[in-house]
């Protein structure tokens, strides 16, 4: 192994120890000691990669970001309508949370966003416009209610998903995620949707969050 290859390998090793820090105390709690202590790196490794804690922080959060984009191309990809697709990409994400240490760190990173200079709002700024397009298209196909304003729900469905990520979190340790992101759907979907398309709408989230 080349003296780049060993770099680069200490480097993924802190960011995913970081990443775990960061989602069980929070970026302000964490401090370099924990880091090193989380990733067996010593604290003079992680400063030659990183200058600092705020830099390790946006390191994980654009790891989570590029692993997240992926994951939603694959999504949309896979999804018979936009607005399945929207729900989808919550389906998918609620899933990664459940079981990623990564996800968890990102979207700590993302709430705790007064911590930083300038603050973490990739994420939102990503996110938001992604769906506002999926709702676009949703609107399109027909299955939006005429006087829906896809921007506009955009910047509600995401912070409502937040919300409910967030509360999940502190409530059963994203134990209840899946069930609460469902739910989130279940009241929002008749706000939305055209009345005749709403039984589409029941089976495309069962297809992507079965109720369970």
């Amino acid at each position: 192994m080349t003296q780049q290859q060993r770099a680069q390998l200490t480097r993924e090793r802190a960011i995913e120890g970081a990443a775990a820090v960061f989602a069980r105390v929070g970026y302000a709690a964490a401090s370099i000691s924990d880091i090193s202590s989380e990733t067996g790196v010593s604290k003079g490794s992680l400063y030659f990669h990183f200058s600092s804690k705020e830099e390790i922080a946006r390191a994980v959060l654009e790891r989570e970001q590029e692993l997240g984009k992926q994951s939603a191309e694959r999504v949309i990809a896979a999804s018979a309508s936009s607005l399945e697709a929207t729900m989808g990409l919550c389906a998918d994400f609620a899933h990664w949370m459940s079981t990623s240490i990564l996800a968890r760190a990102g979207v700590r990173l993302t709430t705790e966003t007064t911590t930083f200079d300038p603050p973490l709002r990739g994420p939102f700024e990503d996110w938001i416009p992604l769906i506002g397009a999926l709702l676009e298209g949703a609107l399109a196909e027909g299955d939006l209610r005429p006087d829906v304003d896809p921007p506009t729900l955009a910047h509600f469905v995401i912070p409502a998903f937040t919300g409910v990520q967030m509360a999940s979190g502190v409530l059963t340790g994203y134990g209840d995620l899946i069930r609460r992101v469902r739910e989130m759907w279940i009241v929002i979907l008749p706000g939305m949707v055209r009345p005749e398309r709403m039984a589409a709408a029941l089976e495309a989230l069962d297809r992507v969050l079965p109720d369970v």
